[in-house]
């Protein structure tokens, strides 16, 4: 028999096809798959009921999701910060370069935390730099999120154009072309769960079109297709890259990646900042996804997405936190309020997103740009018990009567609970699996370590 969790008494954003909320309702959790969702009190006559939770004052939505980060990036916060991303990235690879297997293992165990205490139930890890002889790095960061408890996409990342050949990153962090396909095969086949409810996901992931030879774009997306897993890169994201496209393949990004094959419903780029019109009709063409990181994007001094031209064209649109050392805090949650606030400043002005359509970004848009809607992404009978309970009745919230907006526009809302596939990591804004202090102590212990070791190079 099903064991279920009750909960009653919440305001809910369902975040299903039509937005159904409820201003005071109940969801039932039968094991890992949400059974009911509800105005009121849930069904007197429930059996097997193991926990009922009294969620007044308190929002009820899907767990949010993450489309796009760098863990390892958590261990070199706060460098660079007034750089533009090329000037950033050549300041900060020759450290990058030197990251080993412990750092990389704790440096995912800081960015998850961070991510998994503030609502976060599915995230993912673009990791392209494997240095060589540094271990394991693929089956670190994995460990990390078997134990933080969320569901997870590792996007293995792979670069073969260092400096010599014209890219950016040293020539000793980057890979053969062959040497990054063999190991993004085999760690494919040994981590990848294409099953309903996986924990761990894989995805091909090249890193960026300045970083990687046409070869291993070309090679990597007929790779990802053999095996049935999704594609993720860097795509657009400054004027740099545009002019850097051009001088060397001839054409602007989106041409490229059409050219390479990596155009589909199973791509989806980051940041996607520099589109225009023919760039966003053909994403929408071919229902390729994109991770919107309004907070790196400021960071970086990128610019602004046209995230609503995107979302009205038929792009489908996530949410991504980006790597730490372009966005120190780490949280998703606060992109939800900056895709709102950045967007407005666009042409669209106010009428650019609203709360609830920032909060599907953060929601089923994540969800489908990771190939993930029928799982998760809404709360809806059937699909797998990923939720949030945000506590909405303390000082920083309780005046707002909407509270979406109140979730979206005010202060970071603290997390009463969070639940991943029934199985509850966050109580009172602590998480229950792994130790925070324990981890901030060797977060801060690696990152010391990696000074040392990039300072004496």
């Amino acid at each position: 028999m099903a064991q279920r969790i009750v909960i009653e008494n919440a305001a809910i954003a369902t975040v299903d096809a039509k937005d159904t909320e409820y201003t005071s309702g109940h969801v039932v959790v039968a094991d890992d798959i949400v059974e009911s969702v509800g105005e009121g009190r849930a069904p007197e006559d429930l059996t097997d009921v193991v926990r009922r939770i009294d969620a007044t004052g308190h929002l009820v939505t899907p767990g949010l999701v993450n489309t796009h980060h760098h863990f390892y990036q958590w261990i070199t916060r706060g460098l660079a910060t007034d750089h533009n991303l090329f000037d950033w990235l050549v300041a900060l690879y020759p450290t990058w370069a030197r990251i080993d297997e412990r750092m990389t293992y704790v440096a995912a165990q800081g960015s998850l935390a961070m991510m998994a205490r503030g609502g976060v139930t599915t995230a993912m890890d673009h990791h392209y730099v494997f240095p060589e002889g540094s271990g394991d790095l693929s089956g670190s960061i994995i460990r990390a999120a078997r134990e933080t408890g969320v569901r997870f996409t590792l996007a293995r990342g792979s670069m073969d154009r260092g400096e010599k050949d014209g890219g950016l990153p040293p020539d000793f962090a980057v890979e053969t072309l062959e040497g990054a396909l063999a190991a993004t095969e085999a760690t494919v086949a040994e981590h990848h769960d294409a099953s309903f409810g996986a924990m761990t996901q894989v995805a091909v992931a090249p890193c960026s079109p300045f970083s990687v030879s046409t070869e291993l774009m070309r090679e990597g997306a007929e790779l990802a297709r053999r095996l049935g897993v999704r594609l993720h890169t860097h795509g657009s994201e400054t004027v740099e890259e545009e002019k850097f496209c051009h001088e060397l393949f001839g054409m602007g990004p989106t041409d490229y990646f059409e050219s390479t094959g990596w155009l589909g419903e199973d791509v989806w780029m980051a940041h996607c900042v520099h589109m225009n019109d023919s760039d966003i009709e053909a994403f929408a063409r071919t229902r390729t996804g994109v991770a919107h990181c309004p907070s790196s994007n400021a960071r970086l001094a990128a610019g602004i997405a046209r995230v609503p031209d995107m979302l009205a064209a038929g792009v489908p649109v996530g949410l991504g936190v980006d790597g730490t050392a372009s966005n120190e805090s780490g949280e998703l949650h606060t992109e939800l309020r900056n895709a709102l606030l950045v967007n407005r400043l666009g042409p669209h002005r106010e009428a650019a997103l609203d709360a609830r359509r920032a909060l599907r970004l953060g929601t089923f848009g994540g969800a489908q740009v990771l190939g993930r809607a029928s799982e998760t992404g809404s709360l809806e009978p059937g699909k797998l018990a990923d939720l949030v309970l945000w506590k909405l009745d303390t000082l920083a919230h309780a005046s707002i009567a909407d509270p979406v907006a109140a979730l979206v526009l005010g202060a970071a809302a603290p997390v009463t609970a969070s639940f991943v596939g029934g199985r509850q990591i966050v109580e009172n804004g602590r998480l229950l699996h792994v130790d925070e202090d324990a981890i901030a102590r060797s977060t801060r212990d690696e990152a010391r370590r990696l000074a040392r070791i990039a300072a004496g190079s």
